[in-house]
This record gives C-alpha cells, structure tokens and sequence, in this order.
C-alpha cells in the first residue's frame, strides 16, 4: 500500500515537533497536524510565559532588594497589562520560530483536529491522510471536573492571559502549577491562599523540599490550608464560594484551578485501533514508546510517565531515531531532572529519600541550609536547602536536591554528573568555586544522618 507520509504526527507540542523534524532529517516524509498554535502546552500557554511572569515576581522582589544596596528606588507597581502584552509578542515571535523550523525541515504542517479512523489513516477536516506509521503527542490539558463546580474556576491558561490581576484569590491544588503561580502571584500583588488536600504541597518531591517550599511560601504572604481540598466551588456575587469540611465556607472574587491535567485522548478515535487508555485517560506504551497497536507510538504527557518537556523531545526523537535512523536507544528514567519555578526555586535530579530506601539502598545523607550572602547583607530571611544522597555501600551520588536562588541552573549541572555515575569522593576531589551557593555541593563533608536510623 503506497502512503501519502511515512510519519504522521498528531500534535505540534515541542515532542511531536522534536518527533517530525528528526524523521525529516533520517529523510522520512514527514507531516504534523494540529488544531490550536505550534508549540504546545509548554510554549504558548505553559513553561515560557510561566517563567516570564517569574521573572516579573523576581524583578518585583529586586526592586525592594535593591535599596539595602545603597540604590534609591522608587515606587514600584506591576502592571499586568503591559506585562500580557509584551507576553503575548514573544509567545508570536516563538511560534513564529516553530512554524520556520517545520517548513526549514521539509515537515508539511496539516492545520486543524485530527481524528484516526482507522489503521494508518487520519481524517483532518474534510481530508484524509494515510500513513506508514502514527505518532500520538497531543499533551495534556487541564481536570475540569476533579471538584463540584469547579468547571467554573480559572485555568493557567486563563491566567497568562489575565489583564489586570484580582486584589485577593484562592488556588486549588499542591502541585507544581498552584505552587508556583502562588509564589509569584503573593509577589505582585494579589493575597493568595493556597488549598490542597495533602499536608505539605509537591506530593512525590523529597520531603525537605516539601517542608521548605511550605515555609517559602508563607514568607511570601500565601495562606497556606493543607488538608483543607475544597468539597465544591459554587458561583455567588461574581465571586466564588469555597465550601469546606464543617460547613466552613469562604469567599474569593477570583479562583484558579490547579488540580492536574489530563491526556489529551477524547475524540482521538484510538478505539478504532483497539486502544483503550487507562483510568486517567494515558496511553500505555512500551519501552520503545509503542502502543498496542502495531506502527503506532506515543509520548509525552498523553503517556503520563514523567510529564516534562524535555522528556518528551527527547522521547519523540527516540522513536523517530528508531524508525528512520540507526539503532534505537532507550530513555533513562533515572536521572531526569526537574524544577518548580517559584521563589526562590527548587530543582531535583534522582530519587527522594523515600524511594531511595524504598528501593533497598542504605544511605549516607547530607544536608545543610544557610542564608545566601546576596540575603545576609540586606538582613534578608530567604534561605537556601540542599541535600545530598549517597549509597552507602557504593559511594554513588544517587540524588542532589535544592531550594534556593540559581537551583535549576545548578542541578541542571550537576545532573551530567550523576548521569556520568559519580560517587561521593569525586564531589570531594573537586575543588569549590567561591563564592557561590553552588560549591555547599562540593564542601559537604559530615553525614547528616544514615538511613535506615541503625542502633
């Protein structure tokens, strides 16, 4: 059977585009469809403008900052309106980018929703597209149905395209999305109060980063309510009602909903295939990214794996490495480091302490936590969290973790070092660069503690 493309790709986010372009250049014909903008959840609505409206909460921060070192400054008011519409050029500029990059790579972009209607065929619109093999990447978007009328609520999607931000307001959720928006929202102005049902926010992250986020997070002005997850939200006065276990009901002019996302599978028309996701709406596929139909792969966050954009370029260009190129390669789960862009920010490469023991190993743990030079000198109260795990048995580095200014860009480093396989005594051989918040990694020399406790 003669197909119109070798490779056709079901969404334009940064895996399926990484996906299509890479085929392309094995010499695949290549097409990509979508039916919003080029660039996915990550670009247009998600880890971009995210950190651009960090950037603002950490230039709002400077501001104060700046007068304990000897700088007059004046009145300073962020203005959301000016902020959306700079955002908003960018966002263009790098779609605009996007777009280039498929047409440099000879990738036909098909504009609009695709469904599958059966073995290598996809129906776009009117048309219809066959091809030798299917790639799935249409991401995630956000539960609108986790609590009683919280269809209702603000998204994040909704909130980067704010023009003017509401004096007070509630976030439901603990994850990564409500924490950080929390942190910068506090920062420019609004009061937050973050709900969540767990006791600590950032479920699955260590727990010193759990314990110091909370603290962080107070510093800045939230309100945090844990073990508080709403019943329901119900519409009044323009408002919103908040109702809470013991008839405890509170009242905010604005609410975002930040309770998790979703694949995006619905209307895909996988049945057609004999593909059923899973509870959550997940494709469930194999190391090589396969579904269990045969010439059909998926990654990204429709997987539900390890939901990072990274992750998912580096999965789309497995598969298409895979199919077009020589060899294939596998992902490695172990080491894939993540951030949460609050303020002061927290990255983490490896396992938490409890998956660590979880998993059989005897620990060596050190820690410490400090206030940064740039914060001692204004008599800031901003702290810095580190810790290190070590194999006892090994001397491997088996996880860094970090709360404070520069973690992503530190751990990020650091992450080539444990992908590499170093041990303690390489973090002890190498010489510290002062002054820095980096070199604590390099000058932790007493064990905090062992784990598990031995008597």
């Amino acid at each position: 059977m003669a197909f119109d493309f070798d490779l056709l790709v079901l969404g334009a986010g940064s895996g399926g585009v990484a996906a299509s372009r890479r085929a392309a250049v094995h010499g695949a014909r290549v097409a990509i469809v979508e039916g919003s903008r080029v660039g996915g959840t990550c670009v247009i609505r998600g880890c971009v403008p995210k950190k651009l409206l960090m950037y603002a909460a950490q230039l709002g921060e400077g501001f104060a900052q700046a007068r304990g070192y000897g700088f007059d400054v004046g009145d300073s008011h962020f203005q959301m309106p000016r902020w959306a519409a700079s955002k908003a050029t960018e966002i263009d500029r790098l779609e605009g980018i996007y777009r280039k990059m498929l047409a440099g790579s000879k990738v036909e972009l098909i504009e609009g929703w695709a469904r599958i209607t059966g073995p290598n065929t996809v129906q776009v619109g009117e048309r219809t597209f066959t091809a030798q093999h299917l790639l799935v990447a249409t991401g995630s978007s956000t539960v609108r149905d986790s609590i009683p009328g919280i269809e209702a609520c603000a998204t994040s999607d909704d909130l980067l395209d704010l023009q003017h931000l509401p004096s007070e307001l509630a976030i439901i959720g603990g994850g990564f999305i409500a924490v950080e928006f929390a942190s910068m929202l506090a920062r420019l102005g609004p009061k937050v109060s973050l709900y969540y049902r767990d006791r600590l926010p950032l479920r699955g992250f260590d727990e010193m980063l759990r314990t110091a986020a909370a603290s962080a997070l107070q510093a800045a002005g939230v309100e945090l309510h844990p073990g508080s997850a709403p019943l329901r939200v119900q519409q009044a006065d323009g408002g919103f009602l908040l109702v809470l276990s013991g008839d405890r009901v509170r009242d905010f002019p604005w609410v975002l909903n930040a309770t998790g996302r979703r694949p995006n599978t619905e209307g895909l028309g996988l049945e057609t295939l004999g593909i059923t996701p899973n509870d959550q709406g997940a494709i469930f596929v194999d190391d090589e990214h396969e579904t269990s139909a045969p010439n059909v792969y998926a990654i990204g966050d429709v997987t539900n794996r390890i939901n990072l954009t990274p992750v998912a370029i580096a999965q789309g260009r497995a598969v298409a490495d895979r199919l077009f190129g020589k060899g294939s390669r596998q992902m490695n789960w172990a080491q894939v480091a993540s951030a949460v862009f609050m303020l002061p920010p927290i990255a983490t490469v490896g396992p938490t302490e409890a998956q660590a023991l979880a998993a059989g190993h005897r620990l060596k743990v050190f820690e410490t936590d400090f206030r940064p030079m740039k914060q001692a000198f204004i008599e800031g109260h901003e702290r810095t969290h580190m810790k290190l795990l070590v194999d006892a048995d090994t001397d491997l580095v088996l996880a860094v973790h970090m709360l404070g200014a520069d973690a992503p860009e530190i751990v990020q480093s650091l992450a080539v070092a444990l992908t590499a396989g170093a041990s303690k005594a390489d973090f002890d051989n190498t010489v510290a660069m002062h002054p820095t918040a980096a070199e604590e990694f390099v000058l932790l020399r007493e064990v905090s503690r062992l784990a598990p406790t031995t008597t």
